[in-house]
C-alpha cells in the first residue's frame, strides 16, 4: 500500500480552492450578502424591539451562532458536491482513478478545500456580525473545534452527494430541499423551550437543532440540549460519512457512471 502522497492531495487541494476564488463573487460575496441581510431584518429591526432577548441574550446575538451554521451546512455541502461532481460530468474523474492517487489524498483535496471555504466564510460571517450586534463567545476553542468539525462533516456529506447526484439539480435539491429548511426549523431564529408541545418533541427529532445548540453553547454557555449530546452526535455523523466514503471507494459506486 503506497504512502500517502502530499503533494497530490495539496494539487487537489490548492485546485478546488482556487475555484472558489474564481468564483469569489458566487461562492463568497454572495453567502456573507445573505448573512447580512439576515442580521438586519431579525437582529436590527426584529430584535430591536424585543425586550430581555432570548435566555438572557440579546435577540440579535442569540441568532449569530444560527446564522452561522445556516451558511456553513448549505456552503460546505454545495462546495464539496460540485468539486466532485463537476470531475464525472466532464469525464476527467477517470484521470484522476487512473492517476497515483489514493482515497486519502482525493478526500484531503476535495473536502479539504471545501472545509477551508467554510471556515473562511465563517471567520467572514463573524467579523460581518460584528457591524450588526454585539456578542461575545465564552469558549472561543470549543466554538473553533466545532466549527471545523461541523465544516468537515458536511464538506464529506456533499462529497457523498456529489458522487450519488447524476445531474445539477440534484446538486441542489439537499441543500435548498432538505439542509436549508431543517436550519430553519433548528432554532436559528428561537429557542426550542419556546415551542409548545406536541411541536417541541417534533423539533427535537430534526438533527440540526443539535448543531445549533452545540455552537450557541459555545457562544453563551447555554442551549436547550447538551454540548455532550451535541458533539457526540455530530461525530457519530462525522463517523458515517467517512465509513461510506470507504465503501464508495472501495466497490466504485458511480464513481465511473
Amino acid at each position: 500500500m503506497s504512502l500517502f502522497n502530499a503533494r497530490s492531495a495539496w494539487t487537489i487541494y490548492k485546485q478546488e480552492l482556487m475555484r472558489a476564488f474564481r468564483t469569489a463573487m458566487q461562492s463568497i460575496l454572495a453567502p456573507v450578502l445573505t448573512t447580512s441581510l439576515y442580521f438586519v431584518v431579525f437582529g436590527a429591526a426584529i430584535g430591536g424591539r424585543m425586550q430581555g432577548g432570548m435566555d438572557g441574550v440579546n435577540y440579535g446575538a442569540f441568532i449569530v451562532p444560527g446564522l452561522l451554521l445556516l451558511t456553513l451546512l448549505g456552503e460546505s455541502t454545495s462546495n464539496a458536491s460540485f468539486g466532485i461532481y463537476m470531475p464525472r460530468f466532464t469525464g476527467a474523474i477517470y484521470e484522476l482513478l487512473s492517476a497515483p492517487v489514493g482515497v486519502a489524498e482525493t478526500l484531503v483535496g476535495f473536502v479539504g478545500a471545501a472545509a477551508t471555504k467554510s471556515l473562511i466564510l465563517a471567520a467572514i460571517i463573524l467579523t460581518t456580525a460584528t457591524f450588526f450586534v454585539d456578542y461575545t463567545i465564552i469558549h472561543p476553542v470549543y466554538a473553533l473545534g466545532f466549527i471545523i468539525l461541523v465544516s468537515a462533516s458536511f464538506s464529506l456529506f456533499g462529497f457523498i452527494l456529489g458522487i450519488w447526484a447524476d445531474s445539477f439539480e440534484k446538486l441542489s435539491v439537499v441543500p435548498m430541499l432538505i439542509l436549508m429548511p431543517l436550519t430553519f426549523l433548528g432554532g436559528t431564529f428561537y429557542s426550542i423551550q419556546m415551542l409548545p408541545e406536541p411541536w417541541r418533541t417534533v423539533a427535537m427529532a430534526n438533527p440540526v437543532v443539535y448543531l445549533v445548540n452545540g455552537l450557541r453553547w459555545t457562544f453563551y454557555g447555554s442551549s436547550d440540549v447538551s454540548i455532550g449530546v451535541s458533539l457526540g452526535l455530530t461525530l457519530a455523523f462525522l463517523a458515517a460519512c467517512v465509513a461510506l466514503i470507504a465503501y464508495i471507494f472501495r466497490t466504485g459506486w458511480r464513481l465511473r457512471n
